[in-house]
């Protein structure tokens, strides 16, 4: 039996690592996402089977209950709230790791089985780690879903209180490995890392959730990787791994295309308060700010070859990627060439760009990353840049004193004309003006950018267009 058992957690991880292999194109992510629930279907049934935990009709009960959650979250979810699901979902991995591994530290202390060492050890990490993922987690999803202020919370003396907890906690946490019979000292350590949790969480401002979201994602997998050590399970400590590693992976892909450490990201408080250097709005834009109707870009556009849209959290909030597909697809059907070009940072979480135009049927193939598309913007005769703001910021390449300074951006400001859609010249989470707004070839179209989008359409067609039948 033990040959099956280690046989299905195989074919568990196997499925697990072609999943993720899926995951990394839009063609396969479908078949990705369904392997890897298919592995994670396999494992939790041969767990329950041999751990003879629950009977079948549960567990049947327990497929039909979480296909429902699943079907209803999956039709209802807007892609704009996305980000906040995906925190939701990482805190609710570390949840279940706290509670199992208290669980099975009170079941073998009631057996009289419990010993210092390695039990004991994955235990106090499963719970340290577990309960900062929880409430970190639950922080990152009200700031994205604006119960409370995405802006860092900073008081004096924050870092040597979180450094304070952090080294109690890791106390506590040696002192359950001494004594794993003090089953109450595991709830103090529970306790205590659930206020690290928030207080290292609030610091952090809206612009480096996405930071925060595969870090919080690599937390849920190490306290699941310690939980698997706690109930000695292969199963879910490969899994664990997995996604502690691929978390880790992705947080640093994060902090590399901000130019930022992870230490800044955790204790810098970006975006606390206006940077007291660097130019003032009204310097920057005085006199200087174009702004065109649908009509004037619907020109631009009758004679543009090359296009490239700039997707950024505007586009996401105002649901306008089905618009900016069919303003791509008119564009194509009359010649022009269009692309997407896709910050690694932009909206809400890695990868929040893709999903929206994925989801709005735009081909991968146009899709082009920041290193392959920045080379082609000068060849390019109109950029339509909609709701990215600190992204597209030449300040980051000209200003040293800028708090974005040295961050990679989309170079739109070498197109030979930029048409930039957004309600206001307020400034992005950076808190500073964007130089791109004022600039010689920019034309700004304040606007909702779905209503923008589809007032473009219109007003091609009223000069005339309409699909080139080929």
């Amino acid at each position: 039996m033990g040959v099956l058992i280690n046989l299905a957690y195989l074919l568990a991880s196997a499925l697990f690592i072609f999943g993720l292999k899926g995951l990394a194109h839009p063609r396969t992510a479908v078949r990705g996402n369904l392997l890897g629930a298919c592995g994670m279907l396999i494992a939790v049934l041969v767990t329950l089977l041999d751990r003879h935990i629950v009977g079948y009709e549960v567990m049947l009960a327990g497929l039909v209950v979480g296909a429902g959650i699943g079907a209803v979250l999956a039709v209802r979810i807007q892609m704009t709230a996305m980000p906040q699901l995906v925190a939701l979902f990482n805190g609710f991995g570390g949840g279940a790791s706290v509670l199992v591994a208290g669980a099975a530290l009170i079941e073998a202390h009631v057996a009289g089985q419990v010993s210092a060492g390695d039990f004991s050890v994955a235990t106090a990490a499963s719970g340290l780690i577990g309960a900062v993922t929880f409430w970190g987690s639950l922080v990152a999803f009200a700031k994205l879903q604006e119960i409370i202020s995405g802006n860092p919370v900073l008081f004096k003396g924050q870092h040597l209180l979180n450094a304070g907890l952090a080294l109690a906690a890791l106390g506590i946490g040696a002192g359950l490995v001494l004594q794993p019979g003090a089953t109450n000292m595991y709830w103090v350590l529970v306790g205590a890392a659930s206020v690290l949790g928030v207080l290292t969480t609030i610091p952090i401002g809206g612009a480096d959730m996405p930071v925060v979201i595969s870090l919080l994602n690599s937390y849920s997998g190490l306290a699941a990787a310690a939980t698997g050590f706690v109930l000695s399970n292969n199963m879910l400590i490969i899994a664990g791994s997995l996604v502690g590693a691929s978390g880790l992976i992705l947080t640093r892909i994060m902090c590399k295309a901000m130019n930022r450490s992870l230490a800044n990201v955790l204790f810098g408080g970006f975006g606390a308060e206006a940077p007291a250097a660097g130019p003032k709005a009204d310097a920057v834009y005085a006199g200087k700010v174009k702004a065109a109707t649908a009509e004037e870009i619907a020109l631009l556009l009758d004679t543009a070859r090359r296009v490239v849209f700039v997707p950024g959290y505007g586009m996401a909030v105002s649901q306008a990627q089905h618009a900016v597909q069919a303003l791509g697809s008119l564009l194509e059907s009359r010649g022009s060439q269009v692309e997407y070009a896709i910050h690694p940072v932009a909206g809400r979480m890695p990868g929040h760009m893709n999903v929206l135009l994925a989801e709005a049927d735009v081909p991968y193939e146009a899709l082009r990353e920041m290193d392959e598309v920045n080379p082609s913007f000068a060849q390019t005769d109109v950029a339509i840049v909609i709701g990215a703001n600190d992204v597209v910021n030449p300040l980051a390449r000209t200003d040293p004193g800028s708090p974005i300074a040295g961050m990679p951006i989309l170079d739109v400001d070498k197109a030979r004309t930029v048409i930039v859609v957004k309600r206001s010249l307020s400034p992005g989470f950076a808190g500073i003006p964007n130089r791109l707004f004022a600039a010689e070839n920019t034309l700004m179209f304040f606007s909702d950018g779905k209503k923008a989008v589809n007032d473009l359409i219109q007003a091609l067609k009223e000069i005339g267009w309409v699909p080139l039948v080929h």
